[in-house]
């Protein structure tokens, strides 16, 4: 009887672990180990605009502010602001596709309110609202349709993939990083609500759109 509990207390301790390492995996709390384009062959893109014109080209401006915007640790919570972009702890998905192109030089308020007035019929907005227009993702999805260069949605067409463009979830967006797992898929920098910011999860999304600025 005794062995019988001895292993039934190791069983359980046994199962208590491999649960907290299914948790911990998922939240992208074990450490992840990443590899960068140079490991798979792939040349980084880099743009020939430069928007803001301070040195840097605009998809390496991206990607460095969206981690920029990152390192502010913003709290996920859905809010309405007169000044449009937030300006406490707070923001969700959107902001950081918001935040990484302010950074670069593209006002995406501005933007996405001048295509909705230009273009009523392609959105699907009954009130415009420019404060908050831009922080919902299907209208980025009509915006980037319109506005960006389509990309392949294969992850695992790994060349087509570059740090500093944009993907499009059902009611989520990210920016892809420079980052990448041993298979050679991208990391995604995004707001989810979840503890870590920059991570290895871009094959548990269903992909409806990636993007390049230009």
């Amino acid at each position: 009887m005794k062995k019988f509990f001895k292993y039934l207390l190791v069983g359980l301790i046994f199962c208590i672990i491999v649960m907290l390492v299914v948790v911990l995996d998922y939240y992208s709390l074990l450490p992840q180990k990443s590899y960068s384009n140079a490991d798979f062959n792939i040349e980084t893109y880099i743009s020939q605009n430069d928007q803001d014109q301070d040195g840097i080209d605009d998809q390496t401006d991206i990607l460095q502010s969206a981690r920029s915007y990152i390192a502010s640790n913003p709290q996920y919570k859905s809010k309405y602001y007169e000044t449009g972009y937030p300006n406490d702890e707070y923001g969700v998905c959107t902001d950081v596709i918001a935040f990484a192109l302010l950074g670069a030089g593209y006002d995406l308020m501005e933007l996405v309110n001048d295509d909705v007035l230009a273009n009523r019929d392609a959105y699907d907005i009954e009130v415009v609202d420019k404060n908050i227009d831009f922080r919902r993702v299907p209208n980025l999805k009509v915006y980037f349709d319109r506005h960006a260069i389509a990309l392949s949605t294969d992850i695992y067409a790994i060349d087509q993939w570059q740090g500093g463009d944009i993907v499009i979830f059902p009611g989520h967006i990210a920016i892809v990083s420079d980052k990448r797992n041993k298979q050679g898929v991208s990391f995604i920098i995004h707001n989810g609500g979840r503890p870590v910011y920059e991570e290895d999860v871009l094959d548990r999304y269903e992909i409806l759109g990636h993007y390049r600025l230009n």
